[in-house]
């Protein structure tokens, strides 16, 4: 069986996340939503949860990101924080290139 070693949250900036504590993620593994790279796992909460180590990336559900390989972040650690949405977002997206075919044009 092989065991893939699942990215890092290596900061996060939403610190009213229950998982957030001192900028760093604690969750055991978020989801990274799309088509907007939302992190799934947030949540507003005075009374913080999570692991003791730093969090990490259970599943990435945005199929449009270069580091996404069926379902899972192919990163070696990601960044979070709020955007334009209000909402955590995934800051180590990175938009897959569509290439044309020739005869596509």
């Amino acid at each position: 069986m092989i065991i893939k070693t699942m990215p890092i949250v290596r900061s996060c900036s939403v610190m009213e996340c229950a998982y957030n504590r001192e900028t760093a993620c604690h969750a055991g593994g978020i989801t990274v939503e799309g088509p907007v790279p939302l992190c799934g796992t947030y949540f507003r909460s005075q009374r913080k949860g999570g692991i003791q180590e730093t969090g990490t990336v259970g599943a990435c559900k945005n199929d449009g990101c270069v580091y996404n390989d069926s379902f899972e972040c192919t990163a070696s650690a990601i960044e979070v924080s709020i955007h334009y949405t209000d909402r955590p977002e995934c800051d180590t997206f990175t938009q897959r290139r569509i290439v044309k075919e020739a005869w596509d044009v």
